[in-house]
């Protein structure tokens, strides 16, 4: 299931675009050059979350810092808690620390996420992964590219070769659901991969690097910037059949794959804990 078409000035989504490439950018490189080298391994659980919520926390700001100054009448929609309806039209959602546990233990899989939409369809995506050097931006209907070079998700393997990323919850019982999904698809499928960052495994799949990707729970901002990224670069999304790609369920695969692992994800219940 894709998401319909919108009409919007081709000038327009350059402008949306350069905008989202730069506050992206800058984000990552706050976050990558402000990590406190030993911050893995502060002296409390406490004091290491909170120095990771600082910088989601800065890195949020400086993000709307530079939209609001390029385009002062868009709306806003953060996971930090930015949040404002504007008067154009066009609103941003932003991830600005996508993958904060493995950003807290110094793993290389966290990305800054950024996708502007347009009257609720997602017409811009960009995702900056700095400790990757890569750099994934979508635009809707123009293709999607990885640090300026074509991106294409695979083709569809039959269903048992699918190298299959997903992601779980932090809450005990979805967890405990995600993993009775996971215990009963692994033996039907190549294998199973989990990375940390719904936007990284998003943009994976239309990098071809996953075969599909799957996870329940996710919000607009973890999702919006990849989901088109994924779209763009061939893959079909959605959540349950016939329904969007949302928190209850999303699904990311080429198309020939898509189709029986939305049936089989919704047979076996990934929608629901």
């Amino acid at each position: 299931m894709s998401t319909p078409q919108t009409a919007a000035a081709p000038e327009l989504l350059d402008e949306l675009l350069q905008i989202a490439l730069d506050a992206a950018r800058r984000a990552g490189d706050l976050l990558r050059d402000g990590r406190p080298a030993d911050l893995g391994v502060a002296a409390t659980k406490s004091s290491s979350i909170d120095v990771v919520t600082e910088m989601d926390i800065a890195a949020e700001k400086l993000i709307t810092s530079v939209i609001g100054r390029a385009r002062p009448e868009d709306g806003f929609l953060g996971e930090e808690g930015a949040s404002s309806e504007g008067t154009s039209g066009i609103r941003w959602v932003v991830d600005p620390l996508d993958g904060t546990v493995n950003y807290l233990y110094g793993l290389p899989s966290w990305a800054v996420s950024i996708a502007a939409e347009l009257d609720g369809t997602t017409v811009v995506g960009v995702v900056a992964a700095p400790m990757r050097g890569e750099t994934y931006q979508a635009v809707l209907g123009r293709g999607a590219l990885v640090n300026g070079r074509a991106a294409h998700c695979r083709p569809a393997p039959v269903f048992a070769h699918a190298l299959v990323g997903t992601g779980f919850g932090y809450i005990a019982e979805r967890r405990a659901a995600q993993a009775e999904v996971v215990r009963v698809l692994v033996p039907q499928v190549r294998d199973i991969r989990r990375a940390g960052s719904a936007a990284i495994d998003l943009c994976d799949v239309g990098c071809g690097r996953l075969d599909a990707y799957y996870e329940r729970g996710l919000n607009p901002w973890d999702l919006a910037a990849g989901e088109l990224f994924a779209r763009e670069a061939g893959a079909l999304t959605g959540g349950r059949p016939g329904r969007p790609a949302s928190g209850e369920l999303t699904v990311a695969a080429p198309p020939g794959l898509f189709e029986p692992l939305q049936e089989k994800l919704d047979g076996l219940g990934a929608w629901h804990d």
